[in-house]
């Protein structure tokens, strides 16, 4: 009986008769069908990985569907926390993890692979689905689970994906109100109404304040929120660029009942503008605020803004860096004219290419950058790396501008395989960051290593180490730890805290 029941599933799931696998097969019809299906999964896995050494991803869908067919459930819930994408993913046969764990009776791992939104209807190459690999191997309870799964199962895929993460730098006290920037007339009334706040940069660092905040009674700074009649005179320089930023957002509301009003030029609405030169005088401004001054340094201290206000100074600042490093026509050299209230450049050479079509030449630049938590195959240890310009002792995720026409996912391949040699396999996106150091937009990602040896470059990166939840826990808790991470407001402390908190069980 057992070699009939081989054979009828060498004809049904097995079409090459060569293969290694199936002369596998045929030879130990005799041997006890135990040992056969351990047999038959350590061949199986040392002819795909032999198959797939030198693809990354290939070789996290063959450890993912290894584990299925032993029955690792914790290891399978480890590698689906940081790549739900693995879940449905089929091999060369079109064998799904959920397949091999149908095909060994392992309802644990058939439980938790429907938990987590498992596609029951795929069908492998040679047309079966888990439910039938399960009903010809006489698994009659892990059939059934799959013919009659829970009615939420499905529901539970958005739950288990990333949540959405507010970082620094991300959120903003304003409505950007995209639709009036075009409207001149709008944007001229709002610049010399009484309300509206003007927030002034000099060579592009903010003039801010010293004040306690309400909430904790703790001096910090603040923007320093000026009137018209504060910049009246900076406006009129042909030197000095005004950008339109929004609306404050609590001043909807009052919007809405000043629309029918006889104030028809006061939508009730309060503007906000941003304004910059190379060089503007502190002088200028303290008779009425004697203790503002322009931020310096900046990089130390544009993480002490409210997280409203940075939002505010992220928009800004990167809009007027690219005002001060565009002043002429990136594509013929020739003068451009400002639109948009300061986000959109034109150029005046009637016969520029970039005239013709859409060109990113004429609105602001963003550069995007992947920043990565790349996690050790065990789950229990993450990979940080060093710079040459960090602080003492400080260690960070690894991170790397994305190159044109490539995907966030190989960005990220490459960089970490660049920098330290650690090959990367699933990636999965957790959250973006604003940074405006000029103008780049930070891309958090969790990666999984399906290698462990590091080398370091020594160009970008001069030393990386994997690090244990143990020593995260110690270097966060303890005040004068030799080694350090980047402080709260940054997204690779929100990457490593993400990860410290998760499964910290494991």
């Amino acid at each position: 009986m057992a070699a009939i029941a081989m054979r009828k599933y060498c004809n049904k799931f097995c079409k090459n008769y060569n293969s290694p696998l199936v002369r596998f097969h045929i030879d130990i019809l005799t041997v006890p069908r135990s040992l056969i299906f351990h047999a038959r999964f350590l061949l199986l896995g040392e002819i795909q990985m032999a198959e797939v050494e030198n693809n990354p991803e290939k070789e996290m869908i063959t450890q993912f569907h290894m584990n299925a067919a032993a029955g690792n459930a914790a290891k399978l819930s480890t590698m689906l926390n940081y790549s739900t994408s693995l879940i449905n993913k089929m091999d060369e046969k079109g064998w799904t993890a959920l397949m091999y764990a149908s095909r060994n009776g392992h309802f644990e791992v058939t439980q938790l692979l429907l938990e987590k939104g498992c596609d029951t209807s795929i069908s492998n190459k040679s047309g079966q689905t888990a439910v039938d690999i399960a009903e010809f191997w006489g698994h009659k309870h892990i059939a059934d689970l799959l013919a009659n799964p829970k009615s939420d199962v499905r529901s539970k895929m958005w739950c288990d994906g990333p949540e959405e993460n507010e970082n620094y730098f991300g959120r903003t006290l304003l409505n950007r109100l995209s639709v009036k920037r075009t409207n001149s007339n709008w944007i001229k009334n709002k610049q010399i109404q009484p309300t509206t706040v003007y927030i002034v940069f000099s060579n592009l660092s903010p003039l801010v304040i010293s004040a306690k905040c309400e909430d904790s009674g703790k001096t910090g700074i603040h923007l320093c929120r000026l009137q018209y009649e504060d910049v009246e005179q900076l406006l009129v320089k042909p030197e000095v660029t005004s950008v339109f930023l929004g609306a404050e957002l609590q001043s909807e509301t009052c919007a809405k009942f000043a629309l029918g009003s006889a104030l028809a030029e006061d939508d009730g609405l309060i503007a906000w503008f941003a304004v910059n030169a190379e060089f503007i005088a502190p002088e200028n401004f303290r008779v009425k605020y004697p203790d503002c001054c322009f931020l310096q340094p900046l990089i130390l201290y544009l993480l002490n803004f409210s997280k409203e206000e940075a939002g505010v100074v992220a928009q800004a600042r990167s809009v007027l860096a690219w005002h001060s490093r565009y002043k002429f026509c990136p594509t013929c050299g020739g003068s451009t004219e400002v639109q948009d209230s300061g986000y959109k450049k034109i150029c005046l050479q009637k016969n520029c290419p970039s005239l013709q079509g859409i060109h990113n030449t004429c609105y602001p630049r963003v550069d995007p950058v992947v920043m990565m938590l790349v996690i050790h195959p065990d789950g229990n240890n993450c990979l940080l790396g060093r710079q040459k310009r960090f602080p003492p002792g400080m260690f960070s995720c690894l991170a790397g501008f994305i190159e044109p026409g490539e995907t966030i996912e190989d960005a990220v391949r490459r960089e970490v395989a660049e920098e330290t040699a650690v090959k990367v396999g699933n990636v999965q996106y957790v959250s973006s960051q604003p940074w405006p150091m000029p103008s780049s937009l930070m891309i958090g990602c969790q990666a999984i290593a399906v290698t462990t040896e590091i080398i370091v470059d020594q160009k970008e990166i001069v030393d990386a180490r994997w690090f244990s939840r143990q020593q995260i826990t110690e270097i966060l808790t303890h005040e004068n730890h030799p080694i350090s991470i980047p402080p709260q407001q940054t997204i690779a402390h929100t990457l490593i805290k993400k990860w410290l908190v998760k499964n910290a069980h494991l």
